[in-house]
C-alpha cells in the first residue's frame, strides 16, 4: 500500500474531496512566498474538519521559533514538514520542543545528493525526496518539476519515505513501477492553475495511484 499526501490545501471543499478520495495526509503550507500559503487560523478551522485517519501536515521553510509557536498553538498538527535548509541540530531542537513527528524534505537531482539524508535519519520520522527548485525559484517545493527517479532505484531507507516532485496522474504510475515509496506527495500536479487545487485532478491522481497498485 502506498499512502497519498495532497499538499497545499486552502479551502473546505478541497479538503472534503481529499478526505473522500482516500488520501492519508493533508498538507497546509506555512511559507509566505508560496501561492498555497495559508494563515494558521484558516488552517486551524480546516484541521478541525479532518476525519479520522486523515493526518494533518504543516509545511514550513526554515521557520523560526515564533512562527512555529504560532502554528503549533493554533493548528492540531500530526506532522511538521521541514522543507528548507534546516540543520540536523535545528530539526532535533524543533522535535524536542514540540514533540511532533517530523517529515524532512531533501532536494535531489543526482546520486550524490542522497548522502545528505543519512545524518538526519536519527532525528526525523519521514524522509521526503523532492526535486531541486529551479535557479532563482522562491519556493523549494511545489514547482511541478520531476527529478531522475532512477537515483532512488533499489535505495533502502531506515525510515519511511515519500516521493515528491512533479508527480501527476499521468506519471505517478510510471514512478511507482520503478520505486516503492511508502507515500507519494503531490501539490502542483493536482492544480488547475498555480496554487488552485482542482477536485477532478485530485480524484484522477488518487485513482492513478490505486490503479498502479492493483
Amino acid at each position: 500500500m502506498v499512502d497519498i499526501k495532497i499538499c497545499g490545501i486552502q479551502t473546505p471543499d478541497i479538503l472534503s474531496i481529499v478526505a473522500q478520495s482516500g488520501a492519508r495526509f493533508a498538507g497546509f503550507v506555512f511559507a509566505e512566498h508560496s501561492p498555497r500559503a495559508i494563515h494558521p487560523e484558516q488552517a486551524r478551522l480546516l484541521a478541525r474538519q479532518l476525519p479520522t485517519g486523515l493526518r494533518s501536515v504543516g509545511l514550513c521553510v526554515d521557520p523560526d521559533d515564533y512562527l512555529l509557536s504560532r502554528i503549533v498553538s493554533a493548528v492540531p498538527l500530526d506532522f511538521i514538514q521541514l522543507h528548507g535548509h534546516e540543520s540536523v541540530a535545528r530539526v532535533q531542537a524543533i522535535k524536542s520542543r514540540y514533540h511532533i513527528p517530523i517529515i524532512k524534505a531533501f532536494a535531489l537531482s543526482s546520486p550524490e545528493d542522497l548522502a545528505q539524508i543519512e545524518a538526519y535519519v536519527p532525528v526525523i520520522d519521514w524522509i521526503l525526496c523532492d526535486a531541486k527548485a529551479p535557479a532563482g525559484g522562491k519556493i523549494p517545493g511545489g514547482n511541478g518539476i520531476p527529478f531522475d527517479w532512477t537515483i532512488l532505484k533499489e535505495k533502502k531507507f531506515a525510515k519511511p519515505w515519500m516521493l515528491s516532485g512533479g508527480l501527476t496522474s499521468a506519471n505517478v504510475g510510471e514512478a511507482l513501477s520503478l520505486l516503492s515509496p511508502d507515500a507519494v506527495d503531490v501539490s502542483s500536479g493536482v492544480e488547475s492553475q498555480r496554487g488552485v487545487k482542482d477536485a477532478g485532478k485530485i480524484k484522477e491522481f488518487i485513482a492513478a495511484v490505486k490503479n498502479s497498485l492493483a
